[in-house]
């Protein structure tokens, strides 16, 4: 693999709270039109790392480069303009408002329009009908004028999904995607990011293994801050030392 097959690195990435050291160290190489998973047990540093990522943290020390482009010191939105783009937990979605209407504020935020703007007539059409194409392709054309406040849980995160495919990212950071679902919804969010991975490279950080497993083209392991071990999952799961951090156990088993 070449340096340019990578969209996003790391080189000694650490953030350090109070003398406990989060991160420590980390060279992670996400390569570009993958769809690649951040996982570990609780404590490892999968929030702490994603967070650094995104800029909403500083490392202590250690770089990131997105594209070839250091963006250690970049602003958030400054990252989010090239391409990097964070999915918006559901409490970023305005509940009083319609799926369309949240969808066509995120559209906006690249062109830097003002909100009361926005809210003009000639502005509204020219979003609303890209909007509606989004909530097409993310299953959610039926609900596109209701209450966002009335959705289901699953619904939401189908819409936080469209709301960042809004941003047109070129990279996608998805934080827990399936976190608090039942089955039904774990498989159709995993069906609906494995279709908007088109063209896109995904990191993510999940807790769900069966979701992982079915779609993740490469897997990070992290314990105690430190990388343990990475590959498909074939490859990790078969690893004894991630078997025993995540069961205490020389045959503990990946399967949630």
């Amino acid at each position: 693999m070449t340096h340019a097959d990578m969209i996003l690195e790391t080189k000694g990435l650490t953030r350090q709270f109070n003398g406990f050291t989060a991160v420590n160290g980390i060279d992670l190489r996400v390569r570009r039109g993958t769809i690649h998973a951040l996982i570990g047990p609780n404590g490892a540093g999968k929030t702490t790392c994603f967070n650094l990522l995104t800029k909403f943290l500083a490392p202590t020390s250690g770089q990131i480069f997105f594209d070839g482009r250091e963006i250690t010191r970049a602003a958030p939105a400054a990252i989010a303009r090239q391409g990097v783009v964070r999915s918006f937990q559901i409490s970023a979605v305005f509940a009083h408002l319609s799926p369309v209407e949240n969808v066509s504020i995120a559209l906006q935020r690249p062109l830097g329009v003002s909100f009361r703007f926005w809210r003009s007539s000639a502005m509204l059409g020219r979003l609303r009908g890209r909007a509606l194409e989004l909530l097409d392709d993310v299953g959610m054309s039926a609900y596109a004028d209701l209450r966002t406040g009335e959705l289901s849980y699953g619904h939401k995160r189908a819409l936080e999904i469209a709301t960042t495919l809004a941003m047109d990212p070129v990279l996608m950071l998805l934080d827990e995607p399936t976190q608090g679902m039942g089955h039904e919804d774990v498989d159709r969010v995993t069906a609906l990011i494995k279709k908007v991975s088109a063209g896109r490279t995904i990191l993510m950080v999940e807790h769900n293994m069966k979701m992982v497993s079915s779609i993740a083209d490469r897997i990070t392991v992290l314990q105690r801050g430190e990388i343990l071990a990475e590959g498909d999952y074939e490859t990790v799961s078969a690893n004894p030392q991630v078997k025993e951090a995540y069961m205490g156990t020389e045959d503990g088993s990946l399967e949630h």
